[in-house]
């Protein structure tokens, strides 16, 4: 083989040795990589699943404005239902395309890492400038190849392609944790608002109570602390309207902002009341066996636990060894022979030229004398153990979470139907009597305003009933498909109306 030749195999070598996959092939594991939305498939696929709703990850600007264009015919000027909120916090909260931004990073993450490494070339030049030399004494070139990097490829791409998945199912965890928020906050909007419809009720029976009271007091028919007391229940209630109303606008504003509104499209309306009660409950008979089936958090932490894994065993094959370049190169050295010739007597001296050309081969590696690798091992191992362990303390808090949600579920559903079926029918049964009285001059104004009173009080208790329960009705769906049990039900009660005696809340 010629110079020129066996120059070449020297500096090809580590070109070769990292090539141990073809370009072709290469080319075929990456394309599913390359895709501009590559795993959002799965996001939205689950995210439909367990919430009916589609998902869009906007990457350009035109697809910014196309979402734009969607969000404005879903809510400008319209009363939306909570399925809508759900649809437009879904297209239009930003958190949430950051999330998904996230998928397309660890996608690239697996790209890079089933790329072989790049190998390192260095060239050196000595003896520039010597007085008996054209250009230089000798030329080095050397090639660096990271053969631990090359080993190591197929473990780093599965643990690559590990985190891919996982982050995948956290962006789905994402969207659910953000659909669950804003159907409980549209909830507890539209029951602020129907809380302050019915205040408004009592607050025309408290103030015709107040007005009567002070005209029977200028008459003389009624004691100053009957005047007191009404007077007093008035301006108690109209206290209460007044914190209902900023309740009601704040739950607003928290829903709006779930949904990533401002500007012109925070121009929307809620429900006036919150729908009834349903006829039908959901079965709970395999409660625990479908959240733990269906649950996105418990997924994620066993992918935690696989990485672990799978990071273990990686620490494990590179314990010894965590340093390992080859370096293959040549070296041309010029050499100066010096000749003699006897021409007329005279002894002539003559110089010629040559380059040697020399091949190298180093192996540069750590000497591990300190560092054996127990301390790295040890880490791993206990990084394992400790991922096993959350595991299995998220399954049994799990099924924990589904029991609770489906209990507090059937509860608020049987609280509900117990104030609509016992206890507004006797409220209006006692309020038409009353009426009745009144008209036969049986009983007085005072008392027909008091049963009216404590009828809209009755309504209140309905009101946050019927919240408690559809705040109940997405704890569950959370329970089952995660991010988990909200423990959103029973939240701030809405403010009851005063009792007549003038006691304040």
């Amino acid at each position: 083989m010629t110079g020129g030749g066996k120059m070449l195999l020297a500096c090809l070598t580590p070109l070769v040795l990292s090539g141990c996959v073809s370009s072709a092939e290469l080319a075929d594991q990456t394309t599913p990589y390359k895709n501009p939305v590559a795993g959002f498939q799965t996001v939205s696929a689950r995210t439909a699943l367990a919430t009916g709703k589609r998902t869009v990850w906007a990457q350009s600007q035109e697809e910014n404005r196309t979402l734009a264009a969607d969000v404005h015919a879903l809510v400008h000027r319209k009363t939306i239902s909570a399925d809508t909120a759900v649809q437009v916090a879904l297209l239009n909260n930003k958190g949430l395309q950051a999330a998904y931004a996230d998928i397309g990073i660890n996608a690239a993450d697996v790209w890079q890492q089933m790329l072989p490494e790049n190998p390192k070339v260095s060239i050196g030049i000595f003896g520039i400038g010597a007085p008996e030399l054209i250009l230089f004494r000798a030329l080095e070139s050397m090639v660096a190849t990271n053969l631990q990097a090359m080993m190591t490829r197929e473990r780093r791409v599965d643990l690559a392609r590990t985190r891919f998945e996982q982050t995948q199912l956290k962006a789905v965890e994402g969207s659910l944790r953000l659909a669950a928020d804003t159907r409980r906050a549209w909830i507890r909007a539209v029951s602020a608002f129907e809380t302050v419809a019915y205040l408004k009720q009592g607050q025309i029976a408290a103030d015709a109570a107040s007005e009567l009271a002070k005209k029977l007091g200028e008459s003389g028919a009624l004691p100053k602390a009957g005047q007191a007391r009404e007077h007093a229940f008035y301006a108690e209630l109209t206290g209460q309207l007044a914190e209902a109303r900023l309740n009601a606008e704040l739950a607003k504003e928290e829903l709006t902002r779930l949904m990533g509104l401002w500007g012109a499209e925070v121009d929307y309306f809620v429900p006036d009341r919150l729908p009834q009660l349903p006829q039908e409950l959901r079965t709970g008979s395999a409660i625990e066996a479908e959240a733990l089936r269906n649950r996105v958090d418990l997924q994620i932490a066993r992918l935690e636990l696989e990485l672990a894994a799978k990071a273990f065993g990686l620490t494990e094959a590179t314990r010894y060894v965590t340093d390992l370049e080859l370096f293959t190169g040549i070296e041309a050295e010029q050499e100066i022979e010096t000749e003699y010739e006897l021409v007329s007597g005279d002894l002539e001296e003559s110089k010629s030229r040559k380059v040697v050309v020399t091949q190298q081969l180093e192996v540069e590696f750590a000497i591990p004398i300190y560092d054996t690798g127990k301390a790295r091992l040890r880490k791993a191992e206990l990084t394992y153990l400790r991922g096993a362990n959350l595991l299995a303390e998220k399954a049994v808090n799990i099924r924990s979470e589904a029991r609770s949600a489906y209990t507090n579920y059937r509860a608020r559903h049987e609280i509900g139907r117990h104030y609509k079926r016992n206890v507004l029918p006797l409220r209006q049964t006692i309020e038409q009597e009353s009426l009745l009285t009144y008209n036969g001059m049986i009983t007085n104004t005072f008392e027909l305003l008091a049963d009216t009173r404590a009828k809209i009080n009755t309504l209140i208790m309905l009101v946050n009933a019927k919240r408690d329960f559809w705040l109940a009705d997405a704890d569950l769906n959370a329970a089952i498909y995660g991010p988990g049990f909200g423990g959103g039900s029973g939240g701030d009660a809405a403010p009851a109306m005063a009792d007549a005696g003038g006691a304040g809340h």
